[in-house]
């Protein structure tokens, strides 16, 4: 029976859905707050801006890759519910304890600060799988992309309020405080939130082994399926790892005079939250996951071309490219909800919070392509042949993965 505007609007701003936006929204903000804070931060405490600042990053990336593992388990184990309070007090906390480093007169700051954002790493790693597993679990089937859109799209405009919260703040430590505190604000907010029904129905049934990562690697089909969504999504972070996050490496190639990675950041998520918006309209009106990601990605191909080939004339030219690329790459939510439609209810938690850090883990392997094509091709041309290995296997996994728009989520592996 279909759902009158009123019905739809019910589901759509339902707790569930606010919540998982909210929390997702602080999730990214925390996330990106030691890129953005890096340079301030080690400096006022008289440390490498480079060479530690790439060491505190690797163990924050460390803890991304064995948090998606831990909340993933925990989340099919112990419930969806329970990650979303866990991660968001872990991630919430370390954040707290960042602002304090410059009080912190023991031991080695580089380890100590090493260390708070590895553990800010395995809290943040939970939010988006958690969140997106829960959303989608409890809307009906035929408004699930959209619902799953609205938390992707708010969640990511954390990042441009992260940026412009270091500059109004004019502190370092103040932005991890605001981080810190707008995270254990929301934490009370979630006492409200029902658990997936789903998942309570398979909670005390025994004989059905839940969140066993290993069962992802040792069923051929399985597998295949799991390394499929995650190639999805690697032309998003090919796109934001490189092409935002490297921008000044651009900047002589395409005769700009100077290209700042942090506005290109900024814009690239400006455009992201749209079209994670966009994404989950796009699917419902083609009735079809697979299309939308697939154009989109062609979308984000026609940009990166025009970027790389002519277009990208000036700074704010370039900026409007990664706009552009944004709104291209902005299925991420649509495809973190592949992944949880995949897949059975006893790993769903599982493969929804482990693909997405796996591909965030892939970002370093990117880079190291990018890097040692460089000499010998140049800065474009590396790119394009990195570009050209995601987005081969993105297009490859998304046209070859089967169809989830309408799958019904009660069944189990």
């Amino acid at each position: 029976m279909p759902y009158t505007a009123s019905q739809k609007l019910k589901h759509l701003l339902s707790f569930p859905v606010i919540v998982a936006a909210l929390g997702y929204f602080v999730d990214i903000y925390d996330l990106l707050l030691f890129g953005i804070v890096r340079v301030p931060s080690l400096k006022d405490m008289n440390l490498d801006a480079d060479s530690a600042g790439t060491l505190i990053l690797n163990f924050q990336m460390t803890g991304l890759l064995l948090g998606g593992i831990l909340w993933g388990i925990w989340g099919d184990k112990k419930g969806r519910l329970s990650v979303l309070f866990g991660s968001i007090l872990v991630y919430s906390l370390a954040n707290i304890a960042c602002g304090f480093l410059p009080y912190m007169n023991f031991g080695d700051k580089v380890t100590i600060y090493a260390a708070l954002r590895f553990i800010a790493g395995i809290g943040l790693a939970g939010e988006l799988g958690a969140g997106i597993t829960l959303v989608s679990e409890s809307l009906p089937k035929d408004l699930r992309a959209i619902g799953t859109s609205i938390v992707a799209g708010f969640g990511l405009m954390g990042a441009v309020v992260a940026q412009l919260t270091v500059e109004m703040a004019g502190s370092w430590t103040v932005a991890y405080f605001i981080g810190g505190g707008l995270g254990l604000l929301l934490l009370l907010l979630r006492v409200g939130v029902l658990e997936s029904g789903l998942f309570k129905q398979l909670k005390h049934d025994e004989f059905i082994k839940k969140g066993d990562f290993f069962s992802l690697f040792t069923h051929k089909e399985r597998l295949i399926k799991y390394l499929k969504c995650i190639a999805i999504g690697l032309p998003t972070w090919f796109c934001i790892g490189i092409l935002a996050v490297m921008g000044n490496q651009f900047a002589p190639a395409l005769g700009i005079e100077k290209i700042e990675p942090g506005k290109a950041i900024m814009w690239a998520y400006i455009g992201i939250s749209v079209g994670d918006f966009a994404s989950g309209f796009i699917s419902h009106a083609l009735h079809s996951r697979k299309k939308a990601i697939f154009y989109m990605m062609l979308f984000t191909l026609l940009g990166i071309g025009l970027m790389l080939f002519g277009g990208a004339t000036s700074e704010n030219m370039y900026y409007f490219y990664c706009t552009w690329l944004g709104l291209g790459t902005g299925y991420w939510a649509m495809f973190v909800t592949v992944a949880a439609e995949q897949f059975g209810t006893n790993i769903r938690s599982t493969a929804t919070t482990t693909v997405p850090n796996m591909v965030r883990g892939l970002v370093p392997v990117m880079l190291l392509g990018f890097d040692f094509f460089k000499p010998g091709f140049g800065v474009v041309a590396a790119a394009l042949i990195v570009g050209a290995i995601a987005f081969g296997l993105g297009i490859y996994s998304t046209l070859t993965i089967s169809e989830t728009h309408g799958r019904e989520m009660d069944f189990i592996e």
